[in-house]
């Protein structure tokens, strides 16, 4: 399926490719295809390429000199027929403790919702939710796929301090705070999982199109898992597929 693109210049180093408004898999499928085809596409002044929802921001390490011809090529990288390549995925397995110490939140929700805590989390940890990207803080992952019953406005007034590993509902996503930090979501568990480690050659684990599963853990063995990642010993389930 082809999308009516919009091309804007995006400073005097990166161009911003949007398609339409909206959040949905096709949109994403389509777009990390374009992506794939820029990074193939052996354009060596590009250095980087970044996805949203439904934008990708191409950057370039020098700049660009002519707008319009850069378009053109893109338009053309676009427009290229190329054999439909299945790219690699992976389904990960995040543990949470949704316990009250770690659910600030979770009682002002079944409450709004007129629903107990336990539909909460077994609504909350049976769906599987597509990584659309990366954003907000280094490893914080925008989540779609989230149970409809569970959508929930951001809070009018941001809490100060999110804790590391909360995890959080905000309008019709879920998602991990991946570092302490002021936030508008609703927190209704943790997970002792790093989603942002810069000792690692890929800080974050996860990638635009995998997907990600939340399972509930006890505290007992919530504290487990977080002295096995500590350790640095824990390996974080996955599985990958072709998508």
């Amino acid at each position: 399926m082809r999308f009516e693109l919009v091309y804007k210049p995006y400073g005097s180093h990166a161009i911003l490719v949007e398609w339409p408004a909206s959040i949905s898999e096709t949109v994403l499928e389509d777009i990390l295809a374009f992506k794939q085809k820029v990074l193939e596409s052996k354009m060596q002044e590009v250095s980087e390429v970044t996805t949203a929802y439904h934008s990708v921001l191409v950057i370039y390490e020098l700049g660009y000199s002519d707008f319009n011809r850069e378009v053109s090529f893109l338009k053309e990288l676009y427009a290229l027929e190329v054999p439909s390549k299945a790219l690699t995925k992976t389904l990960w397995r995040i543990p949470v403790c949704y316990e009250t110490e770690f659910a600030p939140d979770m009682e002002a929700l079944a409450k709004a919702k007129k629903i107990a805590r336990e539909i909460i989390v077994k609504k909350h940890s049976s769906a599987v939710y597509t990584v659309y990207f990366i954003g907000f803080l280094p490893g914080f992952l925008y989540l779609g796929g989230l149970d409809t019953q569970l959508y929930m406005p951001r809070k009018a007034t941001p809490t100060l301090r999110v804790e590391k590993g909360s995890v959080a509902i905000g309008g019709k996503q879920t998602g991990v705070y991946p570092s302490v930090s002021p936030g508008g979501w609703h927190v209704i568990g943790n997970t002792p999982i790093d989603f942002f480690d810069v000792t690692k050659a890929a800080p974050c684990f996860a990638q635009p199109g995998d997907r990600i599963v939340f399972y509930p853990v006890s505290l007992e063995k919530y504290n487990d898992i977080q002295t096995l990642v500590k350790g640095g010993v824990y390996q974080l389930e996955s599985e990958v597929f072709n998508g």
